[in-house]
Parts: C-alpha cells; structure tokens; sequence
C-alpha cells in the first residue's frame, strides 16, 4: 500500500502491524465524491473563484514580515541585492507551489498538505504532517495576533496608549504577559470565519486591499524619494554585494519564509466551483503578486538609504522619516496592521479545515467534521482552533515558538514535492473501499475470477474478500518491477537529500567526514535522479484523481529541486526548535497509535485494484437502483 511496495502491488510484507501505518486512502473522484454525498453529512460551500483566491493567498502570504525583514536581511545578509535575494526566495517558493498546484486540481478536497500525504505516502505519516500544519497554523495565527497590538499601540500614540482592557498586562508573581488585544482579535476573526467562506473572503479581500495600498504608497513615493536624491542607497564604494554571493544566498534562505502562506489557497479547494481551472491561477498569481511587492519595495527602500544604515526594527518608517517624511509611519503603520489582520484570518481559515478532514477521515472525533447547515462551514472546527488560538495568544510569548512555524512548513513544503513523484512514479495500484461494499466486490469478483490476498494486517479476514488481488498475480512483471525500481528510487533521493544537506551544514564534524557523507549524499541524490529519469513515469497517473488540471512541469527535477531547498532550510533550524517540534510529534505518534489508528476509517476497509472501481461503483449503482 505505500509507495515502497513489497513485492508489487499491495505488497506482502512480513511486517504486518507496519501495513496500517501506510495504508493509503482513495483519492478524490466522481465517484468517491458522489459516495461521501449519499451518507447525508453536509457539504463545504462552492462559493469560491480565482478573485477569491488570489485574495486568500496574498492576504496569508504578506504578513508584516515585508515590513521588518527588508532590514535585518540588507543589513545583516544582502546589502543592496536585497531585491535578488527576494527574487531567488520566490524562484524557491514557486517550485514548491508548481507542486501544490498539481495536487490541488487532481485532488481538491479539504486538507492541504495532510490530504495529499494521506494519498500518496500513508496514514502515519498524514497524521504527522496534520500535527505539523498545526504547528504552522494555530501557533502561526497566536504569534501574528500577539504582533497586532504594538501596532495599533503605535497609531493611538506610542507604546502604552492603547485602553487598559485592551492594553499588555504582567501577571504578578509569575511574570506571565497576558494580550487582551490579541485574544479578542482572535475572537473576531473567528467569528467572522464562521459566517461563510464568501463572506470572510470578502473582508480579507478589503483588508488585504487596504494592505496593498500601504505597499503602493511605499514604492511610489519612495520611487519619488528615490529619484530626487539620485538612489544614493546604491551608489556605495562596496558595490552591488557587499557580502558576496554567499551573504545574497543566506538572505534569500531568510526571505523564503516571507512567501509562506499561499499554501493556505489549497486548503480551500472543496469550497472552489471550478478547481481543477481556479486553483492553479490563483496559486499562481497570488505568488507573483507577493514577488513583484517584495522586490519593488525593497529595491526602493535600499535605494534611498544606504543599507547599514537601516533601523533594523522600523527600517521602511525610518528610512521616510531621515528624509523629512514622518508622518508616513502612519501609513505604514496602518499597512502592518492590515497585513497582520489578513495574514490572521489565513492561518485560521486553513486550519479548520485540516481538522474537519482528519475527522472525515475517522481519526479525530467526528465532531470537528460537522458542517454547518446554513454556513456551509465547519463551524466547530472553527471555534475549536479559535479557542486555542485565543488561549496561546492571551497567555503566551508565542515568539519563542515561532520557529516551530517555520519548521512545520518545510516538513508540509517537503511532503508535498515528494508526493509529485509518487503520484507521477508509483500511484496507488489499490484502492480503499468500506466493507458496505462487501457484497458488490464479491458479485465483481466471482465475475472476473480475481485471487484472493491475504488481509489479516487490515483487520479483515482474507476469507470475505476475494477481489483482493497477491502481489505474485498482480502488475507482476514488467510494470510490478518497474514500480520496485521507482519506489526506491525515490527513497535513495530522499535519503541523498537528508545526508547531502546535514554534511554540509554540520560545521563542526571534522573536514574527511563531512567530504565522506557529502560523497555518499551525492551518489544517493544523482542514482535517484538518474533512475527517475530514465523511468516512464506510470500510465497510471493520468486517472490519477480529477483530471484536466494543471500538470507539475520537468518532473523529476522541479520537485527533488524543491526537496532539496527545503530539506536544507530544515536541517539548519535550531537544534531548540527541533527539541520542541520532536516532543509536539512524538505526543502526536501516541495520540495516533491509542486513537486514531483504531478510529481510522481504513482500519476495515476491502483494497480493490484501481482498474476495477469503476465497475464496482456502477455494480452499486445497479443494485441500489
């Protein structure tokens, strides 16, 4: 059932309690969609178009990131290639979101990045990647909401302005700071998400809106600013860059998080009327319009003042005000605010829906999968990360954690490329189906004669179903092989990937250790490249979900290419941020083990082979009929 098959199709293995960790759930289809329909629960609204969407992405994606890291970055890392490190940044982020945009449109169903993983990798690890994606989420949403008040502190006058019930308060004795402001802003945000999908897209359309004008008044009379002095910020006895290619590169490493967050589009995909079309644009411009912001706001602010000499806390403000213009902190201001506000509601929104679809899929209570009748939205889901998105805002220094951001959506970046080259390599060959549909496979069965595999590992006994395919009958030779081949192909890229990047960012193992394993990474990474290559990719893939959409181009390369900058960027987050990431997935691996395998909608599901669930679904239709 994983990609790594045992032996071919599904794959006899002699470990059998391993099975259920990679069992893999059906992917979206007419069928499987017209079968979740019929249970009676229901449905996300389909109410979303390309506007809304582009507004999603570029109102999760500009947080208030743009308005400080331009400075630490120039000065610390890029200097006045601050613009070309912001163009390498969105070059990374679009690798990674050519690779959403395909999984997307094939598969677009609520869930994101747990969603994909859940079809191509495996359960164990779906349910990792959902731990993970809250980690991105529900802390990412508390540390944004907690960076709104000093803001709005700012535009009533200074630090300590805002109204005492609204204002930072110390608890006495244990010095915890508690954020009035931030707690209720997450209420309202909430509130608002409960509404409807098209209503909150609305709002974060205008504040996002409000956002981009913030922008346009920076590059506009900064563009001003920047001509009447003669662009003195690049008229320096360093050069272009100061700090090498190297300084340029790091800061580009820094600047791939301010493109964080598009990936939220994709958690909206049951709710699109048209996504195989509208998911793929939207991704797609919404990532240029971050790009072109970025590189146009920074070539003007390293434009009017020299680099090291940027206030790395308010670097855009005082860049304005050293040339006489004050009262653009107001404006400014006012643009942090709204980038804060809509970047909020883009951590919220998505995180609702990875919980009503790991409910859907029996391994959370069936309580966070309810939709609301009238709002088509999962409102309880809703209010549950509300809940614990106001509690970590009011209570905690989320900021400590935001690395654990950072961290879980490298691993979410990382799952989903690795799921391009399984869905294109090694497709799922069998498919998942209740045991209601006992009798119907049976009926197939006895038509077409299919052998019998032995499924004691599913909880199901091989007696009951005979359309249970052996690995020795079943895509035996020529494509059972190949499969094996690309499966391990596969992994030594990974593998290859994991050695290279540790090797070269362990500075402190010895230089003949360090040349060894970057030996053994590169032999690993070009072996798999090399097969990849030099394999048809599986026939199989173009039923593979719905299709029509948008195809991931220069497969293998884009998506081992978007690996590899992924993996690097996770190997040299802080030993501290791992410690913590670790304890939150080895928490999450028992909730898995003690509830979620045992709830899990798969644990007595009948695998069918793939070619014949066309005919299984019609055979039900008949019988119902």
């Amino acid at each position: 059932m994983g990609f790594l098959d045992c032996g071919g199709g599904g794959g006899k293995c002699s470990f059998g309690g391993f099975k259920t960790l990679v069992r893999r759930k059906q992917v979206d289809s007419e069928h499987a969609n017209a079968a979740s329909s019929a249970t009676g629960q229901h449905q996300l609204a389909k109410a979303l178009t390309v506007p809304h969407l582009i507004t999603i992405g570029v109102g999760s994606t500009i947080g208030s990131g743009v308005y400080i890291l331009v400075g630490t970055v120039a000065r610390e890392h890029s200097g006045p290639a601050l613009t070309v490190s912001f163009l390498i940044a969105g070059i990374a982020a679009a690798l990674s979101g050519f690779c959403y945009a395909e999984l997307a449109s094939r598969c677009p169903s609520a869930g994101s990045a747990y969603h994909y993983s859940y079809i191509c990798i495996g359960e164990a690890f779906a349910w990792l990647i959902g731990w993970a994606l809250m980690l991105e989420y529900t802390i990412g949403g508390s540390a944004v909401a907690r960076g709104i008040s000093p803001n709005l502190a700012l535009l009533f006058g200074g630090p300590n302005s805002l109204p005492s019930f609204l204002a930072r308060q110390t608890i006495p004795g244990i010095g915890i700071v508690v954020d009035p402001c931030a707690s209720i802003l997450v209420i309202v945000v909430t509130g608002l998400l409960c509404l409807g999908i098209k209503e909150s897209a609305f709002v974060q359309g205008i504040v996002t809106a409000a956002n981009i004008c913030a922008l346009m008044f920076i590059i506009i009379a900064g563009g001003y600013l920047g001509f009447k002095t003669g662009w003195r910020g690049y008229e320096l006895p360093a050069g272009y860059f100061p700090f090498g290619g190297q300084g340029m590169l790091a800061g580009a490493s820094t600047l791939f998080f301010a493109y964080a967050g598009f990936d939220s589009v994709t958690s909206t995909a049951e709710e699109v009327k048209n996504p195989q079309r509208d998911l793929p644009v939207g991704i797609g411009v919404a990532l240029s319009i971050c790009c072109t912001l970025y590189i146009l706001v920074s070539a003007v602010i390293v434009g009017i003042v020299p680099y090291y000499a940027m206030d790395p806390d308010t670097p855009i403000s005082s860049a304005f005000a050293s040339h006489g213009i004050k009262w653009a902190a107001y404006v400014i201001t006012i643009g942090s605010c709204t980038a804060l506000c809509s970047s909020l509601m883009g951590s919220l929104l998505p995180q609702s829906r990875i919980l009503m679809a790991m409910a859907r899929d029996g391994l959370l209570p069936s309580f966070f999968s309810e939709v609301n009748k009238s709002t088509q939205v999962p409102v309880k889901s809703t209010i549950a990360t509300g809940l614990l998105a106001t509690t970590l805002a009011f209570f905690m220094d989320v900021e400590q954690l935001s690395g654990m951001v950072s961290l879980g959506t490298l691993l979410a970046y990382t799952t989903v490329a690795i799921s391009v080259l399984i869905l294109r390599y090694v497709p799922p060959d069998e498919v998942p189906f209740p045991s209601e549909f006992q009798e119907v496979i049976d009926s197939v069965s006895l038509r077409r004669n299919i052998p019998v595999e032995n499924t004691e590992a599913y909880g199901v006994s091989s007696e009951n179903i005979p359309l249970l395919t052996t690995t020795e009958k079943y895509s035996f030779v020529t494509n059972g092989n190949r499969r094996k081949v690309a499966g391990w192909a596969i992994m030594a890229t990974c593998v290859g990937v994991l050695v290279l990047t540790c090797a070269t960012s362990s500075l402190s193992l010895c230089r003949t250790i360090r040349y060894i394993l970057c030996g053994i990474g590169l032999v690993l990474l070009f072996s798999g490249v090399i097969l990849l290559s030099s394999i048809d990719q599986d026939d199989a893939r173009h039923n593979f979900g719905h299709t029509g959409g948008f195809i991931c181009p220069l497969v293998p390369l884009l998506p081992i290419a978007c690996i590899l900058i992924n993996v690097y960027l996770l190997v040299n987050i802080s030993a501290a941020t791992w410690t913590r990431v670790s304890v939150w997935l080895v928490v999450a691996l028992f909730a898995y083990i003690f509830y979620g395998r045992k709830h899990s909608l798969l644990e007595n599901a009948v695998y069918v082979p793939a070619s014949h669930v066309d005919e299984i679904y019609e055979t039900s239709s008949n019988c119902v009929s």
